[in-house]
């Protein structure tokens, strides 16, 4: 939303805010008058959160609703080459694997592409975004040490309330460190395609690390990659308040493979290894430096830096430019946490400050028709730079009673503004000003402007715990997400102005989770829609008036069979549907009812795990990716895929621990990735089966696999 409707949001801003207050006052008034809990039981209560409380975990800022984690245990029996390995394991997410490190990720909806992709879930490391609104990566997951990771939490559904923009559909918070211990150790893996990867991990005193290092040939022709990452953090205490200092580096130089082009490409023998683009890469940088601070009365501060940096050629695109971005942007997190008998209080503010750039320059003459040679000229086609603040307040209010119900409510109020300035020629010509042919250059650069976005986000929920191994929750939720600066200034096809609103989620959510006998089981059924939704329409024009709807069943199952073997399941049956009917680009069209492309309505994982007491563990896994439509007009699909791994690791003694994978056990051909466009199915193809071995020794303690 623009500043021409600021009235209508001030208005709007305030029955909000007082609507919350008197929410507040009734619920302080309720806690003091009906539910009766004493203050000795309070101040105990608050005792333990301080003495016990990691502060790295107070900005979660919620227990209710969908939350998927996967613990360390589970990350070091994984190893995961790719973020895809990892998110198998829970519901109602799919991270596509496309080559390399490259993915595109679906969380509560189908797997998203294009400029705004990345800003529908919001990338956390420690609580903290990894990146600024406006200026996310839609390949963001390799800016962080997810290999490594002692903890990481998938947060489904609407939740700009408590974390705020981009966070639309949910999110990824990744842990490096999770208390103040880390086993010291350090490890060699190989594999096939000359993969290798060493990964070190230590503690001195109150200094942590993390590190490892990857290399691969990559099973495809010129598909290699190289990637370091590094996690450090030290623990100081300084009077009354505990500092927490942390550094987050990561490197990726990379060899990108193309789509193979047919129909079922990915089966064909004689072509599934090779490159239609050997010239393609990727190259990729971050540095994050963050600092997390608590006092004595729950005041808790946490500053931050960021800096990345990307280049890459854009091979999928004709004429193959080059694009090159980077980053840098400061801020600060403030969060006071109070309690008032059985109503605690959680009052917050964010200010973000970020200087982004951008240039794509395209080195070699367009190959193809006379329209696309004349339309996409040599030269540079965007050259410019913007300037970005962000401030927000939010709040949370929670009344627990009884110890069986609990409310809360959320909400936030955050304005977010772009500064643009263009460095090149204003307009769509070419380098020296001249015009294209066919009615002008198709690269289109704004004059210089400025944009700001105010708005509001919303989440109330009541959980009800009649016993201890019995929940049950209901949740509803507004989000919201600002456009990307992609999206309002890298422009096609003559447009100079790309008036576009935020982008907004509803969501109501029902779950229930249970813990009976030796079965823990978690259900949680969701409705919701997505208007306005920003899209590039049939003239080139980035535009808002779109719409999704969707609904989805997530079931989580941890079955300990016996001693000794454990059932686990993961399953996402849902249906995504675009709500509008439109003429896109390339002559596609969207028709109301229409499933939303690359959008399986089933995904399923499956793994039995069995426990060779305190020497070791071995898991069985299956994967299913559903059946999904490849584009927009639903006339292309995938028949989806199922894939078979294994993985053993083994404790020698103390010192030593060794591990092994097989991946792809039954050697079947499929696609990571399928789409089609420009009239072709389009696939990256999977590798076929992998095997991996490795070894590890042991510094100090170890625990059990």
């Amino acid at each position: 939303m623009v500043c021409s409707r600021s009235k209508i949001v001030s208005i709007v801003q305030q029955v909000v805010i007082k609507t919350h207050y008197f929410l507040t006052v009734v619920l302080l008034c309720y806690a003091n008058v009906v539910v009766g809990v004493g203050e000795d039981r309070a101040h105990e209560k608050l005792n333990e959160i301080i003495v016990e409380g990691d502060p790295r975990d107070v900005p979660t800022r919620t227990d209710h609703g969908s939350l998927s984690v996967l613990e360390s245990q589970d990350l070091q029996l994984i190893r995961p080459r790719h973020p895809h390995e990892l998110f198998t394991r829970t519901t109602g997410i799919w991270v596509s694997k496309n080559s390399g490190q490259e993915h595109l990720t679906g969380l509560r909806s189908g797997v998203l592409s294009g400029a705004g992709a990345c800003g529908s879930y919001l990338l956390l490391e420690d609580n903290i975004p990894t990146r600024p609104i406006g200026l996310c990566n839609v390949n963001g997951l390799f800016e962080l040490n997810i290999e490594q990771a002692d903890r990481i939490e998938v947060l489904r559904g609407p939740a700009s309330a408590i974390f705020g923009g981009n966070a639309l559909r949910g999110v990824i918070n990744v842990r490096p460190f999770v208390g103040s211990e880390t086993q010291s150790f350090v490890s060699l893996e190989t594999g096939g395609y000359d993969y290798r990867q060493v990964r070190v991990s230590g503690q001195l005193g109150k200094l942590q690390t993390k590190f490892h290092s990857t290399d691969t040939n990559g099973f495809r022709d010129d598909t290699g990659y190289a990637q370091q990452k590094l996690n450090a953090s030290w623990t100081a205490n300084v009077g009354n308040w505990e500092a927490i200092h942390s550094v987050s580096v990561t490197n990726l130089e990379q060899e990108t493979g193309g789509y193979l082009i047919g129909y079922r490409a990915f089966e064909n023998k004689l072509i599934r290894t090779t490159n239609p683009n050997p010239e393609a890469f990727r190259d990729a940088k971050s540095i994050r430096l963050y600092s997390q601070l608590n006092d004595n009365n729950r005041l808790y501060i946490y500053p931050y830096a960021r800096f990345s940096t990307m280049s890459f050629l854009q091979h999928f695109l004709p004429g193959q430019p080059n694009e090159h971005n980077e980053q840098r942007s400061v801020g600060v997190v403030l969060l006071k946490s109070l309690s008032v008998k059985a109503l605690s209080l959680e009052l917050g503010a964010q200010l973000d400050w970020m200087r982004a750039s951008l240039v794509q320059h395209q080195q070699h003459p367009t190959v193809g028709s006379a329209f696309l040679r004349s339309t996409r000229p040599i030269g540079t086609h965007y050259d410019f730079s913007v300037t970005g603040t962000t401030a927000a307040i939010f709040n949370r209010t929670s009344l627990d009673w009884h110890d069986s119900h609990e409310v809360e409510l959320s909400w936030r109020l955050e304005q977010t503004q772009y500064r643009y300035e263009n460095h090149h020629l204003d307009g769509n010509s070419r380098d020296d000003g001249t015009p294209c042919g066919f009615g002008g250059c198709l690269y289109t650069r704004p004059s210089d402007r400025t944009d700001q976005f105010t708005n509001i986000a919303g989440r109330g929920s009541y959980l009800f715990r009649p016993t201890e191994t019995f929940s049950f929750w209901i949740l509803t939720a507004w989000s919201y997400r600002p456009p990307q600066i992609t999206e309002l200034y890298r422009l096609q096809s003559g447009q100079v102005i790309a008036d576009l609103d935020s982008e907004q989620a509803q969501s109501t959510e029902v779950g229930w989770q249970t813990t009976w006998q030796n079965i823990d089981l978690s259900i949680s059924t969701y409705v919701g829609s997505n208007s306005p939704l920003i899209f590039r329409d049939a003239n080139g024009m980035n535009v808002s008036d779109g719409a999704t709807v969707g609904q989805g069943l997530e079931i989580e199952l941890r079955w300990q069979v016996s001693k000794f073997h454990e059932l686990h399941v993961a399953s996402t049956f849902a249906k995504h549907e675009y709500d509008f009917t439109r003429e896109l680009t390339r002559g596609e069209s969207i028709i109301a009812g229409n499933q939303v492309d690359t959008s399986p309505q089933a995904l399923v994982h499956t793994r039995w795990t069995v426990h060779f007491g305190t020497r070791g563990r071995a898991e069985l896994e299956m994967n299913r990716i559903g059946a999904h439509y490849l584009d927009a007009a639903n006339s292309a699909r995938y028949d989806g895929h199922n894939v078979v791994n294994f993985r053993i690791k083994w404790r020698l003694n103390n010192d030593w621990t060794t591990y092994g994978r097989i991946l792809n056990v039954h050697d079947a051909y499929f696609a990571d990735r399928a789409d089609f466009a420009f009239g072709n199915y389009r696939y990256f193809p999977a590798e076929t089966r992998q095997f991996f071995v490795g070894i590890q020794r042991n510094f100090g303690s170890s625990t059990v696999p």
